[in-house]
């Protein structure tokens, strides 16, 4: 039998390749996943619902931009996406939605945070990396629409034992982290009237941050000055109330999305290393924190244990599907158990969100600017690893980076296409300006890369 994936016909616009075989395996897997999942809408799995989940490609676009280009079939999608978009701006689960998903018992289970702001978070990821504002515009109505769902909702009820606050989006229902390693819901009574606040209030804080954004790009002023007023209130109801709780996945949530006080990051950040470490550097995040999980440890002064979260091979991690031998990605981290045993969808493309790791901070090619006009190349080396390389087909040409160990030093090559600029910073600590064209450099490897080692 051969298997053959049917999917639309995206043109390639990145790679990643390093020396390591198990990191290879995980970046061809979560390739292999989003493949066999865009078959002219970005389904969860092509399997057992083989739908639209709106959460999903919100979490994966950035991962995606870089493999794929993406444009047209993203805005076509969104199409379908703002087409569903109820009366009162509730954005479905799914585009387009099954009618057994938008009546009867499952209506109410609709309107997500984080699924929901989809409708926001993947225009911008357009404009961000094709510079396409007319996505923007198309899309504005139902952006606005969908946050002043969540105004409304947040103003006008609160969760029994909160108290009343109109910024905290405490009601309704939400997914939440869904599927935390250990956490899954076993109850779905309970797990539906759950507070989530947490999630809820921080992606509500998020959407306004970008619709105000979005308003700056489109020259809608007054409306950019609204929606970052509502996102300082609404970052202080997520401090006040839900600042406090203590899991990787708030933590890695309040640090990418900024909810954390500019004096208290680093603080954060120690903690949210502790948990990891408490877990027995076991990563402890479900569906919405995962992609940032690394990025956020990296950022913050852990990177070794960003490193060893990567390549830790016992469960719940991503090399344990590799070692038991996922080709594609698992919907569950326990996709295949210890005694072989199959869970839920063997092909879910989300979790292989964090390769977009490999590509930002292993190889360190990160978009800086819309469209790539000037771009990071940083590359935060392991020292497993001795020859990585990414390269991304931008709209104004290809931009790469390469880096092998020689002799003890780090020969690094950078290529920058036309009219684009890459700032480059290499471990040692030397900073250059690349202009068009393929330069090299060579490095000194970092003798420290996290807080843990300095302290130590």
């Amino acid at each position: 039998m051969t298997g053959v994936f049917v999917h639309t016909d995206l043109p390639r616009r990145g790679h990643f390749s390093c020396d390591d075989t198990r990191l290879q395996s995980l970046h061809d897997a979560a390739v292999r996943s989003l493949r066999g999942n865009v078959c002219d809408l970005p389904t969860d799995c092509p399997t057992r619902e083989r739908a639209g989940w709106t959460g999903d490609w919100q979490l994966y676009l950035p991962t995606a931009t870089f493999l794929y280009d993406v444009a047209g079939f993203t805005t076509k999608w969104l199409r379908d996406v703002a087409a569903g978009q109820w009366p009162d701006g509730t954005i479905g689960n799914m585009a387009p939605m099954p009618p057994a998903e938008r009546s009867g018992p499952l209506e109410h289970l609709n309107g997500s945070a984080g699924w929901g702001d989809a409708i926001i978070l993947a225009p911008w990821e357009l404009y961000q990396e094709y510079g396409d504002t007319t996505v923007l515009a198309e899309m504005w109505p139902h952006m606005v629409a969908w946050l002043t769902r969540a105004e409304r909702m947040a103003a006008n009820g609160h969760h029994p034992g909160r108290r009343p606050d109109p910024h905290l989006w405490d009601t309704g229902f939400h997914w939440g982290e869904w599927l935390e390693p250990g956490a899954e819901p076993t109850d779905f009574a309970a797990f539906i009237a759950a507070d989530k606040a947490d999630v809820a209030t921080a992606y509500f804080a998020w959407s306004a941050r970008h619709l105000a954004e979005i308003a700056t790009v489109l020259g809608r002023h007054d409306d950019a000055q609204r929606y970052r007023d509502l996102h300082e209130r609404i970052v202080a109801a997520w401090q006040t109330e839900c600042g406090g709780l203590r899991t990787q996945a708030n933590l890695v949530r309040a640090l990418r999305f900024g909810l954390v006080p500019e004096d208290l990051v680093q603080v954060a950040a120690d903690d949210l290393a502790a948990l990891v470490r408490e877990a027995g550097t076991h990563l402890g995040t479900g569906f919405l924190a995962t992609p940032d999980l690394l990025p956020v440890l990296a950022e913050n002064g852990h990177l070794d244990l960003a490193y060893e979260l990567l390549f830790q091979d016992t469960g719940p991690s991503w090399l344990t599907m590799i070692d038991r031998g996922a080709t594609t990605m698992w919907e569950r981290w326990d996709g295949i158990d210890a005694d072989g045993n199959a869970h839920e969808s063997l092909n879910h493309y989300s979790k292989g969100a964090v390769i977009s790791f490999l590509h930002t901070h292993v190889a360190g090619l990160r978009r800086l600017t819309t469209t790539w006009r000037r771009f990071k190349v940083k590359p935060q080396p392991h020292k497993s690893l001795a020859a990585v390389r990414a390269e991304h087909v931008t709209p104004h040409g290809g931009a790469a980076v390469a880096w092998q160990r020689v002799d003890g030093w780090l020969d690094v090559t950078v290529t920058v296409p036309p009219g684009c600029v890459a700032e480059v910073l290499l471990p040692d600590g030397s900073r250059y300006e690349a202009t068009p064209g393929v330069t090299s450099y060579r490095s000194r490897p970092a003798t420290s890369t996290s807080r843990e080692n300095e302290s130590a």
